[in-house]
């Protein structure tokens, strides 16, 4: 029997949704590869736990970088694990609806469908994330009503206006909050000549990160190993140095949104004064980001409940009334 999924298949994360069942798949985007036998030896969650603590025979990789697939065959690789967990095969016959960046070209288009094809799909969509971000948000993007989403993942940064069930305005950039984990490492190597891994980056944004400042709050002891004498040591780092340390980073995130608000025709403009922008994404999640947002734009901004989710679910609806939204779909690229 046929099982349909949609998947958000995300730099930093990638969320599967079944058919008549909802999200049964919630993974960072790691594998795990021995690299001598090429064999996968874990994937999602087991392989991050491994970031930082693997021999020199196991290789860890992030098959997408800036929402585009760096490594084909990586990928294909864990598309067709994630498909055996959702318990495809090539002789189901399933529909594969997969989430992909706006800024995404032709040719990566066909490097997803054809990773999605070899992995046992029979049937391949792709939808932009910012259009199923904004079905995942029950916006009334049919409506003759400006909608605004800004979707802030690992690799790109994304923003749409959209109004009776089409694109009014897209921005995107290939900035996101890995690029923030990349510039707070920089900045703890530069200022105090110590090397800290990506998992300690990402724990020091989640701790005290901030895009504006915020109430309650503290600094943070961070370990690490100093580059000049090898050995182990303990700094203390502060919320005004971690926002000093990503402020390039985030005004690049910034950036898109206020392209898309100036290609905005008035008349939706008006009603993104009173209806708002809805922020969703990982991204998203940084605190002091949404107040940051509407202090820039004159917007009033809300949060998604889900902002992990919303890109997923919003696919998911699609699968659900596929023959009344196929139309939100991207068209296939040529040849």
């Amino acid at each position: 029997m046929a099982r349909d999924l949609a998947i958000d298949l995300g730099t930093a994360n990638t969320l599967v949704y079944a058919r008549g069942e909802g999200i049964i798949l919630n993974e960072p985007t790691v594998i795990a590869i021995n690299d001598r036998t090429k064999e996968v030896l874990a994937i999602g969650s087991d392989a991050w736990q491994m970031i930082g603590r693997t021999p020199a025979n196991i290789v860890l990789s992030r098959p997408l970088r800036g929402g585009a697939i760096t490594d084909f065959e990586t990928t294909e690789r864990m598309i067709r694990l994630l498909f055996q967990r959702a318990g495809i095969s090539r002789l189901s016959r399933s529909r594969v609806l997969i989430c992909v960046p706006s800024a995404i070209t032709h040719v990566e288009q066909r490097a997803v469908l054809e990773a999605a094809r070899r992995a046992g799909a029979s049937q391949t969509f792709l939808i932009e994330q910012p259009m199923a971000a904004a079905i995942g948000a029950s916006l009334p993007i049919h409506q003759p009503l400006g909608n605004m989403i800004v979707d802030v993942g690992g690799g790109t940064s994304e923003v749409a206006v959209l109004s009776l069930g089409g694109v009014v305005a897209l921005e995107a950039v290939r900035t996101g909050s890995f690029d923030i984990d990349a510039a707070i490492q920089a900045y703890v190597r530069r200022e105090y000549g110590m090397a800290i891994g990506e998992r300690t980056a990402e724990e020091i944004k989640i701790a005290i990160g901030s895009a504006y400042p915020t109430a309650d709050e503290y600094k943070a002891e961070v370990r690490g190993r100093d580059l000049m004498s090898g050995l182990a040591k303990v700094i203390v780092l502060t919320p005004e140095e971690i926002r000093d340390a990503i402020e390039e980073v985030i005004e690049k995130v910034l950036d898109p949104v206020i392209r898309a608000l100036a290609q905005t025709p008035p008349e939706l403009a008006q009603d993104l004064l009173s209806e708002g922008a809805h922020l969703v994404g990982g991204g998203s999640l940084l605190k002091g980001f949404s107040e940051r947002l509407g202090k820039e734009t004159g917007v009033p901004i809300h949060l998604d409940e889900a902002p992990l989710e919303t890109v997923v679910l919003g696919a998911g609806r699609c699968l659900e009334s596929f023959d009344r939204l196929k139309d939100m779909l991207m068209g296939r690229p040529r040849v």
